[in-house]
């Protein structure tokens, strides 16, 4: 993140409250992925827009593979304040959420709550289109956003391609029900496709696609990004623009997400 941006103060609170969550979770990180808007921001940074970076929550992907029996999540969690806000899945500590997750495919049967042997079904949700960040992600070292807060944790982050895939997923999801829509998440695709080598993030999704876990969520994200960014009118790119309305050109954008959606799908060889 460049030290030149002035981050909102509720941005700055959400990466105190992940570093929390993170420290709750103990021996348990190893089975953990960020994913979601400040696994994006760590990747890309402030980039050339005129909206700030901002979120007020974490997303946390786990890999149920590799999550040991003990300790307890849910346990662990309360230990260090957190509240089971909402049922599966959405922790609250100090008024800001973190959200455990579990990629679909591997959150066991049931349509909403992650299936977690020992840790039980209300401590994660299970979400389409995680699965790629359990296949690219990379270390990072997460640190505080305030001056004081001396934490870090090394942490896996997801990759530009699964971070473009979750987030295909989710903005498909929620297009046929307008009370969902989160205009931020367009935009953060289009962060996405102006912070990426686009060349080296096809040549990353090629791979996924064909990838045993990654393959059939990377495929339909292929579909998604045709149909919401690769056209200025598509709802992806309407989303981009109601996000940075007042900020940003709405032409500019809308046509930004569209050059940029259709010269990834150019280079976006099929396996």
């Amino acid at each position: 993140m460049s030290g030149d941006v002035e981050l909102d103060p509720e941005y700055v609170a959400a990466r105190r409250v992940l570093l929390d969550a993170l420290g709750a979770l103990g021996v348990h990180r190893k089975a953990v992925v960020l994913v979601g808007a400040q696994a994006i921001y760590l990747r890309v940074g402030a980039g050339d827009m005129a909206v700030a970076p901002f979120t007020t929550d974490g997303d946390l992907a786990l890999n149920p593979a590799v999550l040991d029996d003990e300790p307890i999540l849910a346990e662990a969690l309360r230990a260090a304040g957190f509240d089971l806000a909402v049922k599966p899945g959405t922790w609250s500590l100090a008024d800001v959420q973190i959200d455990l997750l579990v990629p679909s495919s591997l959150g066991g049967p049931g349509r909403r709550s992650a299936r977690l042997g020992p840790h039980g079904t209300e401590v994660a949700r299970k979400a389409k289109g995680l699965e790629a960040a359990l296949v690219e992600h990379s270390m990072i070292r997460l640190t505080a956003l305030e001056a004081g807060d001396t934490r870090e944790f090394e942490v896996a982050v997801a990759g530009l391609a699964a971070l473009l895939i979750a987030k295909l997923h989710k903005l498909a999801e929620r297009e046929s029900t307008p009370e969902r829509w989160a205009p931020k998440d367009g935009l953060d695709v289009l962060r996405i496709l102006r912070g990426a080598d686009l060349p080296q993030v096809a040549n990353t999704l090629v791979g996924l696609e064909a990838d045993a876990i990654a393959g059939a969520v990377t495929g339909e994200a292929r579909v998604y990004l045709e149909r919401l960014f690769a056209s200025r009118r598509g709802h992806g790119s309407a989303m981009a623009v109601r996000a940075s309305a007042g900020l940003e050109d709405a032409a500019t954008i809308a046509a930004s997400c569209e050059a940029l959606a259709k010269s990834l799908l150019a280079d976006w060889k099929s396996p």
